[in-house]
């Protein structure tokens, strides 16, 4: 077969919307061949009410059956078996997203540059003259562009080669002439230059912020890789850690347990043996007894005389040894005993959690959140606080469920306790406080303070190292009847000349946030700490007459 002739037959085969050889040729009724999937794209697209050939426009009422053309499809498929490949220049032809060269007739190549004083588009072939003739050198060659119509002007159809800055738009030299006369006016070249120079250095600075933000984002890739693996030792240490206390405690309660049973075994022993003892006792007695009552019943008096010292000789060798019966002792006091242990623990895996928690989390909060504004928004964080009586000095008496604390002049029945405030009239809460936390208190009399405080506060004494506020273990705020005033290790801050009677607290532990609120009246801040915050904070009160927390639910 002759090469022209096989290039006819590949034109042939070539679907006419893309241009390729047909894949699943199919025929239309008016007898045009297209590519299943072309065909059916283009009229997907189209979105007529009636169909039509790409070709010939015949329109069909409805869209018809695809039918197969299988003398197509062989040929194709024989030709795919010669080798042939498609004539290169089949792939040069300009698509609808390409630039068409603007000399070419009938079927148009695309366009391999573009011409900004010829203001046209070329193929290889109708470009070559601007690399031969003189004429052509000195024109601009730039990659192929669809808007080359936009370097015209509009008013007198020139090229538009200057550039108004006073207007901050490209003019012609006509232009230049009429309204924009006295003009800041330049080339478009050295607009472009001087556009460009400032182009580079914002693309320069770009560069320099990509650069600096990929330093950051490998950091914080070694970071997320340093916290998922110390993260992953840390769980696996951890879990090792609890395990070897679930074994302890294990093994504790199993040696209780053996120890229980042991004593449990011994004990039984013994009261059986006793019982055995008993019960042996009781037969001789029962013998001894029925041999006594025979005696009696004797009627012939000489037997009865000839038997009494034998029976009254045995009756009293019997000796009436007194069992010395102890009470049976039971388990309850290991009972005690364990649930004691509990207790202890569950304070000790408290205080510790907490810790454990903030330790996890840590004071540095990348995002906190915003204090809330309105009243509320405080109380969606409101927490039910109770006072600790084993933390209350002698002179102060609690009532209402622990959740309110009254100033007395005799001393209450507390017992000792190490927690407890020996020389401060103070006290201290039952609930440590982590997160974000809200509490309302009311007072009346002289005055009292409202605080937090680190549980390892000192207790005895009536140093600096005891009060609330007088250290830094503590945060106090003092409203008396004319004023109120924070202070935290001993330096005072004055609030206001009024003081407040009902004080809302408002607590982000781990944003290091604490607010004091006078909500006698309106929502008004008093005074907003803000620091880090080590440990787990308990609430504190020093009263003059009484204060309590006030339900809010």
């Amino acid at each position: 077969m002759e090469p022209h002739r096989l290039q006819l037959d590949q034109e042939t085969f070539s679907c006419p919307i893309c241009l390729e050889p047909m894949m699943d040729p199919v025929t239309i009724p008016c007898g045009h061949s297209y590519c299943r999937v072309c065909i059916k794209r283009h009229w997907d697209t189209e979105n007529l009410k009636e169909n039509s050939c790409p070709q010939c426009r015949r329109s069909f009422k409805r869209r018809p059956d695809l039918e197969k053309n299988t003398i197509l499809a062989a040929l194709v498929e024989e030709l795919k078996k010669t080798g042939l490949q498609a004539d290169p220049a089949d792939h040069c032809y300009a698509g609808p997203e390409d630039v068409a060269c603007d000399f070419c007739t009938g079927r148009k190549l695309k366009a391999v540059k573009s011409c900004l004083v010829c203001l046209a588009s070329y193929c290889e072939k109708h470009l070559q003259p601007h690399y031969d003739s003189a004429t052509f050198r000195i024109h601009k060659l730039v990659e192929p562009s669809k808007n080359l119509q936009e370097n015209i002007c509009s008013d007198h159809d020139e090229v538009m080669k200057m550039f108004c800055r006073t207007d901050q738009k490209c003019i012609c030299s006509f232009c230049l002439l009429d309204e924009h006369r006295g003009h800041d006016t330049v080339s478009a070249a050295a607009e472009r230059t001087e556009r460009q120079r400032e182009l580079e250095e914002r693309r320069g600075r770009i560069q320099q912020r990509i650069q600096d933000r990929e330093e950051d984002v490998k950091l914080l890739q070694q970071e997320v890789e340093a916290i998922n693996h110390s993260a992953d030792k840390t769980v696996e240490d951890s879990e090792k850690i609890f395990t070897e206390l679930i074994r302890l405690i294990q093994k504790r309660s199993s040696d209780v347990k053996q120890q229980i049973r042991s004593q449990q075994e011994t004990e039984v022993s013994r009261v059986k043996e006793l019982q055995e003892k008993l019960e042996q006792e009781i037969t001789e007695l029962k013998k001894k007894e029925a041999e006594l009552k025979q005696l009696l019943n004797t009627e012939d008096h000489n037997q009865f005389l000839h038997s009494y010292p034998s029976l009254s000789a045995l009756s009293e060798s019997t000796h009436s040894s007194s069992t010395n019966i102890r009470p049976l002792r039971h388990f309850e006091d290991v009972t005690a005993a364990v649930s004691e242990l509990r207790d202890k623990l569950q304070d000790i895996l408290r205080d510790t959690w907490t810790n454990i928690a903030l330790t996890v989390t840590g004071g540095d909060v990348l995002l906190s959140e915003p204090e809330p504004q309105r009243r509320s928004d405080f109380l969606k964080y409101f927490c039910k606080i109770t006072l600790d009586p084993n933390t209350a000095h002698r002179e102060l008496s609690l009532s209402e469920r622990n959740r309110k604390v009254t100033r007395t002049s005799q001393h209450q029945s507390y017992p000792y306790h190490p927690d407890r405030f020996t020389d401060w009239m103070q006290v201290l809460s039952r609930q440590s406080l982590t997160g974000r936390c809200y509490w309302e208190v009311e007072r009346t009399g002289i005055g009292f303070f409202v605080a937090v405080a680190y549980k390892n506060i000192s207790r005895a004494g009536k140093g600096k190292e005891c009060g609330f506020g007088c250290n830094d273990k503590s945060w106090a705020l003092e409203c008396f009847q004319n004023s109120s005033r924070f202070r935290h290790n001993n330096v005072w801050t004055l609030i206001s000349d009024a003081g407040s009677t009902r004080v809302g607290v408002y607590l982000d532990h781990s944003a290091g946030v604490l607010s004091f609120y006078d909500v006698s009246e309106n929502m008004t801040l008093l005074h907003r700490v803000q620091t880090r915050f080590s440990q787990p904070l308990y609430v504190g009160f020093w009263v003059g007459d009484f204060a309590e927390f006030c339900n809010l639910n």
